[in-house]
């Protein structure tokens, strides 16, 4: 009997490593649909007169605190605030001991009117010149009025940088919204990347500027002291012809700086930064992007500038996802899948995160780049060129979860949940990342899902110096993709 059992140890072991290696290969067979089923929290708004949403004390106090990266390579912060009374001082004293400033920089304001609302004085100020890995304090407004807050830098760009940053979508200002943002701040994310609608300012009666400064007022609490990276949705737009309001992305713009300069485009919704050990592509879903358009073809040189030596974490960040199985929103990125996914596969791009779908999923690594209706080719295949598509549009905003996903399943779809919540991606080195999604359940900050990246560029390098060198061992797949 003991020996059946000593022969049968080596047969178990066996089964258990291709069982093991079988849940972590590069191509799956079938996706997954939690079955989790949320339990209801108001997707009603915070109430304006909520401590959530408190104005700072004291006379024309700067409200609205938020940073964003001011450079191409994450040696400079654009500062922004909003003073609601009069326009107050535009400069900003900073250094890196707290209360002690021996920096200073002069920024510049502005403001807007959207039909009967007039918005405060929105300032602006570049901080440049930033040593990396530094911590900064910086103070804004006067007297007993004024503030103080601080952010990190990041390392210097670097393949091996490790840096963590968290992605949020579709926020808006609910109770859902204040559990996603209270669970982000506890991951230790150091930048977020913000897949587009903010503050759903533009579903209120007469598009109520207020819930612009609200919504300021409630992320302050994290975008103080950190930079996000923004991009828009379609909540941004605000295109209002019955109120006489013709223009698009004004209060957006006005509010929320991009360096889009330093990464050579024309325009603020579109534009690219380095960040440790990635580089950062933000489009816009909803400005012209068909070929020879201003995106297109900043898109097209942009690429071109990608030194994966340098960053090999390639992301793209935009709002309307071009994979997705939901029956909300449903072949809304189809134009735009159509119009870059064969340069997402050429260039290698590690991960494209999108919202606008109200749920959340993950894509396997396909493409869809020889779709041809005449000849039959109309299905996406699996491509280990290709980028793994992640929507995150869950962030907690009032028009609720997206729950109607398609039946069955799509091959390329690997998982997908409707509920409240956001992600957290960890590069490690060059050639690995951690990432998860976190549901929030009922206040609760729950991992879900979770898969180890593998990097595009110096990943697959690897296995073929590997094969080359060693041509008879077998290269042991150890991270789902």
């Amino acid at each position: 009997m003991l020996k059946i059992f000593r022969m049968r140890i080596p047969l178990l072991c066996l089964l258990v490593r291709s069982f093991v290696l079988l849940c972590f290969v590069e191509i799956v067979l079938s996706g997954f649909t939690s079955s989790f089923i949320r339990s209801e929290w108001p997707s009603t708004d915070i109430p304006l007169d909520s401590p959530e949403f408190s104005i700072p004390e004291g006379y024309n106090a700067p409200q609205q605190v938020h940073i964003t990266q001011g450079d191409y390579d994450g040696k400079a912060v654009i500062v922004s605030w909003v003073n609601m009374i009069e326009p107050g001082s535009s400069e900003v004293l900073y250094g890196t001991s707290k209360n002690q400033y021996n920096l200073s920089a002069q920024g510049t304001h502005t403001n807007y009117t959207f039909y009967k609302y007039r918005s405060g004085y929105i300032h602006h100020c570049l901080l440049s010149g930033l040593e990396h890995n530094t911590k900064y304090y910086y103070n804004i407004g006067t007297g007993s009025s004024a503030r103080e807050f601080w952010f990190e830098t990041p390392p210097e760009v670097d393949a091996d940088a490790s840096y963590t940053f968290g992605i949020i979508g579709d926020l808006g200002q609910t109770y859902n919204s204040l559990s996603t943002l209270e669970h982000y701040m506890k991951t230790g994310g150091q930048t977020v990347l913000f897949v587009g609608d903010l503050s759903y300012a533009d579903r209120y009666h007469d598009n109520d500027g207020n819930r612009w400064d609200s919504w300021g007022r409630l992320v302050e609490r994290s975008v103080a002291y950190q930079p996000w990276i923004w991009s828009a949705g379609n909540h941004e737009i605000e295109y209002k012809p019955h109120l006489g309001e013709f223009s698009t992305f004004r209060a957006y713009i006005h509010r929320y700086a991009t360096p889009h300069v330093a990464s050579k485009s024309n325009s603020p919704l579109w534009y690219a930064v380095r960040r440790a050990s990635a580089h950062i592509i933000v489009l816009s879903s909803y400005s012209p992007f068909v070929k020879y358009t201003p995106q297109w073809l900043w898109l097209r040189e942009e690429l071109k500038q990608v030194d994966r030596e340098k960053t090999p974490w390639l992301i793209v960040l935009m709002h309307a996802p071009i994979y997705n199985s939901n029956g909300v929103h449903y072949m809304e990125g189809e134009s735009m899948r159509a119009a870059f996914e064969r340069w997402l596969v050429h260039y290698k791009v590690d991960m494209v995160f999108a919202g606008h779908v109200h749920a959340y999923e993950r894509s396997y690594r396909v493409s869809n780049i020889n779709y041809n209706i005449t000849s039959g080719n109309r299905y996406p295949v699996p491509d280990k060129s290709a980028p793994v598509y992640i929507t995150v549009g869950d962030g907690g905003n009032q028009e609720g979860l997206a729950s109607r996903f398609l039946e069955p399943q799509p091959e390329y779809s690997a998982f997908r949940e409707a509920s409240y919540g956001h992600s957290v991606l960890k590069l490690k080195n060059r050639t690995h990342a951690f990432y998860n999604w976190i549901r929030n359940d009922d206040g609760k900050s729950v991992p879900t899902d979770h898969v180890v990246f593998h990097n595009q560029y110096w990943a697959s390098n690897t296995r073929r110096r590997l094969k080359k060198k060693q041509p008879n061992r077998q290269i042991n797949l150890i991270a789902t993709y």
